[in-house]
């Protein structure tokens, strides 16, 4: 990530009228700190860990092609990322497919591409088993487990509590062994997947689950009395620093972490699998909104802004588990100075709720300036919320050249009316 990034381009995207009076709200997306942030990914784990992207992050086809581009597979949740991770040029080989709910159909699919899956629990598992039996696939197949290890920072964003709906609980009465049983009398089950949670998990708590279910193929494979499982999947969830530009943790940080908790997966003996999604494109993008109008409201200084909770939805609803850092620039996107005030940062959408940033410290705003929302280059360009029928904003890559200059490319139009109306029905 560029350091200055937001520095250099909301004035460039002003100057070339990608944000204005009748264009007041965008985003923009780093591509030479994505690929950098990758290359530190690549850089962290040996060469037989294979990452594959977490396409919920960011599910924009040209998102999931910078990715893939930098080395990346693709893990998918639905149908829908399934799709476009095709469309973006993902072998079905470098596709890795988890979604809870999969109906038969879906399940015949992804078998048939070949697609890496993930079997959520024992219902599925005979589905699974049924489809096995008539149809040859290439696909790696296996259980995800739910390691049980405890509840991080943020619930909402923890899997691998007791009673988590994901996975196979691994610690519940006769499960294990059951688990145990398919795989040794199954031998195309040769996988195992576990994904302890996201953000508000400690690397400490990640690295537990692991553990756990690291142990739990070297048990399949002294009972099967050969190398049945041969992939571990340990998921993503490498938290992002959202308090400041800092990078913190690092994959490096967990890596050193995995090595001293985990060595199995480092000597090579088994392939293994990471799903990142926000903490590789997180901290690379910036959502930016002109001012409309300030007023003072019961001695509160409030900014009204085109960001919402239709681009921010998760920091409106959850503002205390996804604060966002956010600064202010004037009209022609310098950094604005000036005596520091208390001020709320209100979106447009028509609840009393819709603040991104409440009680800030920030220099006084003024009509026509600009706010940026920093580290919002995952979860908040494509999944935008349709309350108030607000059209999405256009998304643009830039790439940052070393003298200054910002290119832009645009990712996304502004959605046209007749689109909004047509995805409200």
């Amino acid at each position: 990530m560029v350091a200055d990034f937001h520095e250099i381009t909301l004035p460039a995207a002003i100057k070339n009228g990608l944000i204005g009076p009748e264009i007041p709200l965008a985003g923009f997306i780093d591509t030479r700190g994505v690929a950098a942030t990758i290359g530190d990914l690549h850089a962290a784990f040996p060469p037989h860990f294979e990452h594959m992207f977490a396409a919920k992050a960011n599910t924009m086809k040209n998102a999931l092609e910078l990715v893939r581009e930098c080395g990346m597979g693709c893990e998918v949740a639905s149908p829908g990322e399934l799709e476009q991770a095709l469309r973006a040029g993902f072998e079905p080989s470098r596709v890795v497919f988890d979604e809870p709910a999969k109906t038969p159909a879906v399940l015949r699919k992804v078998l048939q591409l070949g697609a890496a899956l993930n079997i959520d629990n024992f219902q599925e598992f005979d589905r699974v088993a049924g489809l096995v039996s008539e149809m040859q696939s290439a696909s790696d197949i296996g259980f995800r487990i739910n390691p049980q290890v405890g509840t991080g920072r943020i619930g909402a964003m923890s899997t691998a509590t007791l009673s988590s709906k994901f996975g196979v609980a691994l610690d519940d009465d006769g499960n294990r062994e059951q688990i145990v049983e398919c795989y040794v009398r199954n031998p195309w089950l040769t996988t195992l997947h576990t994904h302890v949670g996201s953000q508000g998990c400690s690397l400490e708590l990640m690295a537990t689950g692991v553990r756990k279910v690291t142990d739990l193929a070297l048990q399949i494979n002294a009972e099967a009395g050969n190398r049945q499982v041969r992939v571990i999947d340990i998921g993503g969830g490498l938290a992002v620093n959202f308090d400041s530009a800092e990078v913190k943790p690092t994959f490096a940080d967990y890596a050193r972490i995995l090595r001293d908790e985990v060595p199995e997966l480092f000597t090579g003996d088994f392939r293994v699998k990471t799903e990142f999604g926000r903490s590789v494109i997180a901290k690379n993008g910036f959502i930016a909104s002109r001012v409309e109008y300030t007023k003072v409201s019961g001695g509160r200084h409030i900014a009204i802004t085109h960001a919402g909770a239709q681009v921010a939805t998760r920091t409106v609803f959850m503002p205390d588990a996804w604060k966002l850092r956010v600064s202010v620039h004037n009209p022609s996107g310098q950094a604005r100075q000036g005596n520091m005030v208390v001020q709320d940062i209100a979106g447009p959408l028509c609840f009393a709720g819709d603040m991104v940033a409440k009680a800030r410290e920030l220099p006084l705003i003024e009509p026509g300036d600009h706010v940026v929302l920093h580290d919002t280059g995952g979860y908040y360009f494509s999944n935008p919320f349709l309350y108030n029928a607000l059209p999405a904003p256009a998304v643009y890559g830039v790439d940052v050249a070393e003298d200054g200059n910002a290119r832009f490319s645009q990712w996304r139009q502004v959605q046209s009316m007749d689109d909004m109306l047509a995805a409200i029905g």
